[in-house]
């Protein structure tokens, strides 16, 4: 007992609880006295009331910490962490884990249980009620305190209460339309507003799927409530965020077909999201071949050309990152990406982001006809001349250095060009080191050009 009154009196604990206290009776001072008080208030006292709830849980935690350094029976103790189970539960081969740590392994993509190596057949980890009895009378006689399993909070802040709620509101989504727009609601919000809620999706191989079932059991989009689709589609894209979520969430079979649907047929919000969501999960390269084989890459196109102001960055985000993957920019170029891209540069529309996305596309020979076809030399000229930014420059003299090498119908326009505002030499002297070498090569191959042509 000494040592857990020690540490209840260690001054600089009570000094940071003390401080949160006073903090949290400004906030709710403001709040109550003040008629006009500022939105954010609210969210600092909340954030004030997590940071005192998790002081105290350490608190408690470490009290037992402290006290358990007597020896405790080997079947209370975690066979990963070694130490006295805390939340212990059962995996699929039988084999009992404190949770946290059981997590930790299968997050970080092992599918075998450590002990006998077995591959699991699912990753729902169920508790082990009689074993943490056993820990909680053994603690009683002890002296020792053991937390609830409902305030017992695990590594990433979450409590045993957050998770049944967690399965309650996937349960939901299996049930009639308004309790699946209310699960679907508060999973979104959850989602981006606790990224413990997004690790919670990889517990189980079932989560995914009872969250997408509503729209994986419509036979089109149109059938779908609009709301609930983008509820849907928006906790997609706040799971994809969570690094540990990517593989996983691409993998599962209906994720991505029902992603590239959206594309075609939900709200403009939902498209912009389902284009988001694509775009996050293209991060891994395994992922950037599952979403090019899909046909993602004609929607996002047709996304592209709409031109919607909320929807035209992340279709071109997600467009850029595919398209680093060879094989996805043949699927581009195919799917009409180039003319969109050009028609789109001309009219002065995401300008920047629209350049690299052409300066990758400009290594497939197809491509390079297209734009010299569409008119996209002198457009590039010009944003050569004009444009402040240098990174478009260099997209700019990228593209026309490589239409220079494999379309000699343009040396002509590019010789007019320089021979009124000298665009190209201008930038082989002025220009970043990158631009300079594409500039002095479009410069040298022109003069090569007219030398031969000389010597003929």
């Amino acid at each position: 007992m000494a040592k857990t009154g020690a540490f209840d009196s260690d001054p600089p604990v009570m000094a940071k609880a003390t401080e949160l206290k006073r903090e949290l009776q400004k906030l709710v001072r403001t709040i109550v006295d003040v008629d006009d008080y500022p939105v954010e208030a609210i969210d600092q006292a909340r954030e004030t009331l997590h940071a005192l709830k998790e002081l105290r849980m350490r608190k408690r935690s470490l009290s037992l910490e402290l006290r358990e350094a007597m020896t405790c029976p080997e079947e209370f103790k975690c066979p990963l962490s070694k130490e006295l189970m805390r939340d212990p539960v059962i995996l699929s081969t039988g084999q009992t884990y404190d949770r946290p740590f059981i997590q930790k392994w299968l997050k970080a993509g092992n599918r075998t249980c450590p002990l006998t190596q077995q591959v699991l057949s699912h990753t729902l980890l169920i508790p082990n009620h009689l074993v943490r009895e056993m820990i909680f009378q053994w603690c009683k006689i002890q002296g020792l305190e053991l937390p609830d399993s409902v305030n017992y909070v695990n590594g990433e802040g979450l409590t045993e209460a957050d998770r049944d709620h967690f399965l309650s509101l996937l349960q939901k989504m299996s049930s009639v339309l308004p309790e699946q727009k209310e699960a679907a609601r508060e999973l979104r919000l959850l989602t981006k507003r606790m990224p413990s809620f997004r690790a919670l999706f990889s517990e189980s191989v079932d989560a995914i799927p009872q969250l997408l079932r509503p729209l994986s059991e419509s036979k089109s989009g149109s059938a779908v409530h609009p709301e609930l689709q983008e509820d849907v589609i928006t906790t997609l894209l706040n799971l994809s965020i969570h690094d540990n979520n990517k593989k996983l969430v691409a993998e599962t079979p209906v994720v991505i077909p029902l992603l590239v649907e959206t594309l075609r047929s939900g709200t403009i919000e939902a498209r912009t999201n389902a284009a988001a969501a694509l775009f996050t999960l293209s991060a891994l390269d395994s992922n950037k071949a599952l979403i090019g084989k899909s046909g993602a890459l004609r929607p996002l196109t047709d996304l592209l050309e709409e031109g919607h102001p909320l929807a035209m960055k992340d279709a071109a985000s997600a467009i850029f990152n595919l398209c680093i993957l060879h094989e996805n920019k043949a699927r581009a170029v195919r799917d009409g990406a180039v003319k969109v891209i050009v028609e789109k540069i001309i009219i002065g529309a995401h300008v920047d982001e629209l350049l690299a996305i052409l300066a990758m596309l400009s290594s497939h020979q197809h491509a390079v006809e297209e734009i010299g076809e569409l008119g996209g030399v002198p457009c590039l000229l010009q944003i050569i001349r004009e444009s402040t930014c240098e990174r478009s420059k260099e997209n700019c003299i990228a593209i026309l250095h490589t239409i220079c090498f494999n379309d000699r119908n343009m040396w002509k326009v590019i010789r007019e060009e320089e021979s009124v505002y000298e665009t190209v030499s201008k930038l082989a002297r002025d220009g970043t080191s990158r631009a300079k070498r594409k500039a002095n090569g479009i410069l040298e191959r022109l003069n090569k050009g007219i030398n031969l042509t000389h010597t003929a």
